[in-house]
């Protein structure tokens, strides 16, 4: 299992939180999503390394900004 953890911006809510979780966790291997709202860390584990671009996609889908990856 592989654990990143990303940087994300423009969440605000549970609202945001449930849905950056809903779209990374639909990612291909991930087996479990965790969202600090308050610094904005999305803690991703996975059964190997993600294509960054595809997570930048799911956070994307979900409204919100990747940052600095």
């Amino acid at each position: 299992m592989v654990t990143t953890t990303y940087q994300v911006q423009g969440m605000t809510c549970g609202h945001c939180v449930n849905a950056v979780s809903a779209e990374v966790g639909a990612i291909e291997g991930v087996s479990e999503v965790q969202v600090d709202l308050a610094s904005g860390q999305v803690t991703v584990t996975s059964e190997r390394p993600l294509d960054t671009d595809a997570v930048r996609a799911a956070v994307d889908e979900a409204g919100y900004d990747l940052v600095g990856a």
